[in-house]
């Protein structure tokens, strides 16, 4: 990017993309950390994140969207403050993971790739978190929660909407 471009980044994730491409034998090589860290930051893989992403590395836009569709963790919309990702792969379906699902379906009221009303919280099942030798486990944008039961889904919600409030409080 020239320097008189605007970046839809903050100053310090350019600077770590810069340094980024500049670390793999081949630029593309550093396509999914940008996006993840783009998506950490802006929310979600907009259409002028996507675009940047690809004028960085120099491959087209489709390039971008192809490999970004590829990944459950990497989301085309906004998403909820704290993103719920219900484990309902074998070992977590097996002791309960749907189970788990439906709770928090049930307590956010929203299903899959849903987003409360207040913005809060998304909730999405997907295929594996890799926690299997603790299931039935979720992962909370980046907490893992595991050895769950449905009882255990009001505090979990009630653990981040306090963070939240809190927050709320400080400002």
């Amino acid at each position: 990017m020239s320097p008189e471009t605007m970046s839809v980044f903050s100053p310090k994730l350019a600077a770590r993309f810069d340094a980024l491409v500049e670390k793999y034998p081949l630029r593309r090589s550093a396509l999914v950390p940008m996006l993840l860290y783009a998506q950490d930051e802006v929310g979600y893989l907009s259409d002028a994140v996507i675009a940047e992403v690809a004028e960085r590395i120099g491959i087209n836009e489709n390039d971008v969207r192809s490999v970004a569709s590829y990944y459950s963790m990497l989301r085309f919309k906004p998403a909820g403050k704290f993103n719920v990702q219900v484990c309902t792969n074998i070992s977590c379906m097996l002791r309960g993971g749907y189970d788990i699902f439906d709770k928090f379906s049930e307590e956010l009221g929203v299903g899959h790739k849903g987003v409360t009303t207040d913005g809060v919280f998304s909730l999405e099942e997907v295929e594996c978190i890799g926690a299997c030798c603790w299931a039935p486990a979720i992962q909370v944008n980046y907490d893992f929660h595991d050895d769950l039961t449905p009882e255990n889904v009001p505090g979990i919600l009630a653990h981040y909407r306090k963070q939240v409030q809190d927050k709320e409080k400080d400002a």
